[in-house]
């Protein structure tokens, strides 16, 4: 009896035909090389994977399917990952698809496995293609795949009338909203997130060893830092209650003449008196008068010192 070239990735190591080592080229060329399996193998292999666990019959399931990774994966070069990177995931779709495969459902597994292909790429590309995810639920990641594929068709379509345009006029929003099913306001804001890149908060160090400008400079809120908080609120104390508390241990001369010097403010916006003018008032030198005045300060410290 003789093995069909299909039959014969069962008889050996399917994963033989694959190359472990090598650039990405001689593996794709390695994989479309790879026989194809009629109905009734593929339905063989799975009935031998799902009642006694053959992983040669598993390994060949997922061997002849690899050529549809790679088909799959290129249509997803556009997000700037690379192809390697695409293909893997694929193929980790692909062989969760082998693990749930059906073949009493006569559904082929080629049917079957790319949806589970195209949801590993989705997830991988939703988690690496930003630093900050721009498609969390269920309707925001099929807006963002239709939205780019649609917009990049626009593009093509409009290239000879403005090269320069990258930005969706409203009849395009308008109509993006009208065929995917969603609010304008919606194709608008993954529109935003789409053309938008990500920027580091904390700065950069350049070749030149200078930090660029980021937003961690000017995004910083330290109204909230707990020293600060203190520090505000020990302020406010001093200047209100504080103030009145340390007045209060001055005698009558020594606290007019601190409130004429440091308190009274004219309607001018000049200050109060004068050394020379409380000199003159109380008949005593403008010496003395500072004399006085930095005795009243020292007490006011002194006054201020255990409640600080």
């Amino acid at each position: 009896m003789t093995h069909s070239p299909a039959t014969a990735l069962a008889v050996r190591d399917p994963w033989a035909l694959v190359p472990s080592l090598g650039n990405l080229d001689a593996y794709i060329t390695a994989v479309n090389r790879v026989p194809l399996l009629t109905q009734e193998e593929e339905t063989a292999f799975g009935k031998r994977l799902r009642e006694s666990g053959d992983l040669q019959a598993a390994g060949s399931l997922v061997v002849s399917h690899l050529r549809l990774v790679v088909s799959i994966s290129r249509k997803y070069l556009g997000y700037g990952l690379p192809h390697g990177d695409l293909i893997q995931e694929g193929n980790v779709g692909l062989m969760k698809a082998v693990k749930r495969f059906d073949p009493d459902q006569g559904v082929r597994l080629v049917s079957y496995a790319m949806h589970w292909i195209k949801a590993e790429i989705h997830e991988y590309i939703l988690k690496n293609w930003r630093m900050v995810k721009v498609a969390t639920t269920k309707a925001q990641r099929k807006l963002f795949f239709n939205l780019r594929s649609m917009k990049q068709n626009m593009k093509d379509d409009a290239a000879a009338e403005d090269t320069h345009r990258s930005t969706l006029t409203q009849g395009e929003v308008d109509s993006l909203a009208k065929t995917l099913n969603v609010k304008r306001e919606e194709v608008l804001e993954m529109e935003t997130r789409l053309s938008g890149g990500d920027v580091a908060l904390e700065p950069q160090t350049n070749d030149d060893g200078e930090e660029s400008y980021a937003p961690i400079a000017y995004l910083a809120d330290d109204s909230h830092e707990p020293t600060r908080v203190l520090e505000a609120k020990n302020r406010d104390w001093l200047a209100g209650d504080g103030i009145a508390l340390a007045l209060d241990a001055l005698d009558p001369r020594s606290r007019r003449i601190v409130e004429e010097r440091w308190l009274k403010v004219n309607d001018d916006n000049s200050g109060g008196m004068t050394l020379h003018d409380l000199a003159g008032e109380y008949g005593v030198s403008a010496e003395r008068i500072r004399q006085i005045e930095v005795a009243a300060m020292k007490k006011m410290r002194k006054a201020l010192a255990p409640a600080a």
